[in-house]
This record gives C-alpha cells, sequence and structure tokens, in this order.
C-alpha cells in the first residue's frame, strides 16, 4: 500500500504527505475535493495544524473523484510507496477528472 499521497502543483511547489496521516477525503465547494492531513506542518496540538491538497475537478465529478481516490489507495496493485493524486507539472493525475491541484500547509 502506498505510504505517502503526493501532490506537485508547480515546478517550485510539491509535497509528499504521510498516508497515515489522512484526515478526510471530501467536497468542500462544486468543482473541488480537498484532502486534509493532520497533524500538519506545524506538528501535534498547534491549532492551525492540517495540510491540504486542494484538487479542482470536473463540474459534478466530486463523488467519482473521492471514490476513485479511496479505492486507488485501498486497492494499490502495484504496491507504490507514493501515490500521486495530482502532478499538474507533467499531466499526471489519478483520476481524469481531476484538473489541477494546490497545496497548503498550515491551512
Amino acid at each position: 500500500m502506498a505510504q505517502f499521497i503526493k501532490a506537485i502543483s508547480a515546478a517550485d511547489d510539491a509535497a509528499a504527505f504521510p498516508l497515515s496521516n489522512l484526515q478526510s477525503v471530501m467536497c468542500k465547494a462544486d468543482q473541488v475535493v480537498v484532502l486534509t492531513f493532520a497533524p500538519g506542518s506545524l506538528g501535534e496540538g498547534q491549532a492551525a495544524s492540517v495540510d491540504l491538497i486542494t484538487l479542482a475537478i470536473t463540474a459534478d465529478k466530486e463523488s467519482v473523484v473521492i471514490d476513485a481516490i479511496c479505492n486507488a489507495l485501498a486497492e494499490d496493485i502495484k504496491g507504490r510507496g507514493v501515490f500521486t493524486v495530482c502532478d499538474d507539472v507533467n499531466s499526471v493525475f489519478a483520476h481524469p477528472n481531476i484538473l489541477s491541484c494546490t497545496i497548503t500547509k498550515d491551512a
């Protein structure tokens, strides 16, 4: 099973978070799915200590994308150490309905 979830939103903006820190995968708004990781970069016990990967997705495909991410992490057929959910630089996405991403540390 993957040990890290990775996102790359620009040439100088990339992050990999431990799968064990994944707190939720949720629809935040229309065309937005957010992966929340806790504790965040500030560490345990800090009030604002969550890190986020925010995915821009195709309209009305939130549930499809959430299912695809969760199923891929659960199955992980290849036994990868790193699961790339979004790579804007190389146009690699965990699902075709993921369009881009942003990374927010200590949201």
